[in-house]
């Protein structure tokens, strides 16, 4: 899985897992503190998380625009030391008035216009890698690979974000709403550990950074594809087919932090027991990680003591879990937590995905990048038709008034932990088939002179996507659940026929 693969890949991919923990430890909490923190209603602390992700995803088009002209590397530098002013900001405690608010959305803007320089730039200096003959064929699992480390930092994002909290909250004194800056202030270290690690291996993939004289006479000697305008024009179009379909995944997947954050809040069951409780335990999760990745080891080793090593880690891994294992425990469960199991699924089914993928290469059966796609979005359809048929019968959310005279959600029912385990399974199957491939696509088709334009209209997909978010923050309260998650259903499914539709143009470009 990680062999033959550029050196490059592996430090610019450890740079991007420790923003993204930073980015999702703020994440995990943010949709509750605006409530919290603020008194917001469901409806505007929505429109507010869906503005800030659509920001974020926003940007990276003038991201790329700007380093298609000034270099790749530099923006990604200057990115980083926007976000970090962003998330200092952030970490204040100001209290909830309107000039703390003021502040808020001013770091919100700093985070999303940092995340722009950085984040699009830097996944096209991964593609960059790839261009060299001997790792051409690579593209597709490299991507896979780049996705998973992402999702490394994610996984103990909410871990750390509850931790930091409650660590706030009963050993430093700091009120409720307070103490949850603490966990905003993760993202600054998370960002210091970040661009250490990008110059410290940086000679393994400098010569993707452009904007230097070095590189444009480099450029200069290299042999640069050529494309009529007749084929550039056929890659755009293919690409911005993609980017329309890509819109709807976004809306639905990024229920996680709102939505189905509120769903975890109010309806699902606040304490788990036995094998249930395990489940809520991140060092749990990495064990089950370790196991996943020493099977693969032990069946792919050609040594006996490659096989040997693999067999120890997995029997340590298997210790640990029974060790882990109280069938009389129970533990509290916190709505944010639910957010770990995405991450967790994506780094323990890469393997198997690309196992899966690479069985279909060799035999010539493998979809293309476009179908994959498409599957990504049925796949999408099937989470929500779950949550839909789980939610028949579930009265509609509540709200009361608290001491300080701002609403509180209600805890209303003590439904299973388990769909929301499930359904979080469902969705990363279709990010797995959607997201990296749809990166990796726009790496391979994009026309040369408009790499960090079209990387960065992908993310402005992505970003109109995040912003039709706040319709499960609208829809939430005002409708029955199960015609909230209908919605989501539909739109993913008129997606997958539009792809399906359009499936002959967009596999001409592959």
């Amino acid at each position: 899985m990680f062999e033959n693969q550029p050196k490059g890949l592996f430090a610019l991919a450890l740079a991007n897992t420790g923003e993204r923990f930073g980015y999702y430890t703020m994440l995990a909490v943010f949709a509750l503190f605006l409530r919290a923190n603020y008194g917001l209603s469901p409806a505007v602390a929505g429109t507010i998380y869906s503005s800030f992700l659509m920001f974020v995803y926003f940007f990276p088009l003038f991201g790329g625009m700007l380093a298609d002209k000034f270099g790749f590397g530099k923006m990604v530098t200057t990115g980083i030391i926007i976000m970090f002013a962003g998330y200092l900001l952030l970490s204040i405690p100001l209290g909830g008035d309107t000039f703390a608010l003021v502040v808020m959305l001013g770091a919100l803007l700093l985070i999303g216009f940092g995340t722009g320089l950085f984040k699009g730039n830097l996944q096209v200096m991964v593609g960059d890698l790839y261009n060299d003959p001997q790792y051409k064929d690579k593209r597709d699992a490299g991507f896979s690979i780049f996705y998973m480390a992402i999702n490394i930092g994610a996984l103990f994002a909410p871990t750390a974000a509850i931790k930091i909290k409650e660590y706030a909250e009963t050993s430093l004194g700091y009120s409720s709403n307070d103490a949850y800056h603490f966990s905003f202030a993760v993202a600054c270290a998370s960002l210091i550990l970040s661009i250490a690690i990008y110059y410290l291996f940086r000679s393994t993939f400098r010569h993707t950074e452009g904007g230097t004289k070095k590189d444009a006479k480099a450029a200069d000697a290299a042999p640069v594809e050529e494309l009529s305008k007749e084929e550039t024009k056929q890659r755009i179009v293919a690409l911005c087919l993609v980017f329309a379909v890509v819109i709807f995944f976004w809306m639905a997947f990024h229920q996680n932090g709102l939505s189905l954050t509120y769903f975890a809040d109010e309806f699902t069951a606040q304490s788990a027991e036995g094998l249930q409780a395990m489940c809520f335990n991140v060092w749990n999760l990495v064990a089950v990680i370790f196991i996943v990745y020493a099977l693969f080891s032990l069946f792919q080793s050609k040594t006996g003591k490659a096989k040997a090593a693999s067999a120890t880690v997995i029997l340590i891994s298997l210790a640990f879990l029974c060790m882990s294992y109280d069938a009389d425990g129970s533990i509290s469960v916190s709505a944010p937590i639910f957010q770990q199991f995405n991450p967790f699924y994506v780094v323990a089914l890469t393997p198997v995905s690309m196992a899966i993928f690479g069985s279909l290469a060799a035999k010539g059966k493998e979809p293309s990048a476009p179908r994959k796609i498409a599957y990504g979005m049925i796949v999408a359809a099937i989470a929500y038709a779950l949550m839909a048929f789980a939610s028949f019968g579930l009265p509609m959310p509540q709200t009361q008034m608290g001491a300080d005279g701002n609403p509180v959600a209600v805890h209303v029912a003590d439904v299973t932990p388990n769909l929301l385990i499930m359904v979080y399974l469902v969705l990363t199957f279709g990010e797995l088939l959607l997201s990296p491939m749809g990166i990796s696509f726009v790496s391979k088709v994009a026309p040369p002179k408009y790499k960090g334009m079209m990387m960065g209209g992908w993310f402005v997909a992505t970003a109109i996507g995040n912003q039709l978010v706040v319709v499960g923050g609208l829809l939430w309260g005002a409708v029955p659940l199960w015609l909230c998650w209908s919605v989501f259903l539909g739109v993913c499914l008129v997606a997958a026929i539009f792809m399906f539709a359009m499936m002959k143009r967009l596999e001409k470009v592959c």
